[in-house]
């Protein structure tokens, strides 16, 4: 079975929006402004041990943009490994790897982590990563939580259905005060 990690750059005030700069987001690349330190080698560490990228169609099609054209061990693993995409509107994903989820994503994400196995990591994918959360489905969570407060932009945490407790089970500080939080589901 299949673990799922939702991995997400947040500010303090819990904005994910365009943290790279590719959208069309006031304070978009925000990321870039602050040293990560250690930071890149805990992103690559996450990379190296993922077995698949499951993402929303906003963000696969960011990254199908961007990955393809780009060289090193990052780019190599993420543009070799399987991709599955949730969309209704995506019809023939051209990224390498890439299959698209349709239909009911609890139920697809459900059988999905039934029949693969390794590290299923979803970078981005706001609207993805809230359903994922809502419905349990989510097995790690990380954050890389930047010392800026942004005032507004697209957060990850929405309304939900009820309390989600999680239990912390690392943290640390890398670069210029970026705070690596590593959860998972109380139980």
């Amino acid at each position: 079975m299949a673990k799922i990690i939702v991995t997400e750059f947040v500010s303090l005030d819990g904005v994910m929006e365009d943290p790279g700069g590719a959208e069309d987001f006031k304070h978009g690349g925000w990321t870039f402004e602050i040293d990560r330190g250690e930071g890149d080698k805990f992103k690559l560490d996450e990379t190296m041990d993922t077995a698949a990228l499951l993402l929303g169609r906003k963000t696969y099609e960011g990254f199908a943009a961007a990955w393809p054209s780009r060289e090193g061990e990052f780019a190599d693993k993420f543009n070799n490994m399987p991709k599955y995409v949730v969309s209704s509107t995506l019809e023939s994903p051209e990224w390498n790897n890439s299959t698209v989820l349709k239909g009911d994503v609890v139920e697809a994400v459900k059988k999905l982590k039934q029949e693969q196995d390794g590290n299923i990591v979803v970078h981005g994918s706001r609207q993805l990563a809230q359903t994922l959360l809502e419905n349990d489905l989510v097995d790690q969570l990380n954050l890389m939580m930047f010392p800026v407060v942004l005032g507004s932009g697209k957060r990850l945490f929405g309304d939900t259905a009820d309390k989600k407790r999680l239990q912390l089970v690392e943290s640390r500080t890398v670069g210029d005060g970026v705070l690596i939080l590593v959860y998972e589901p109380a139980n």
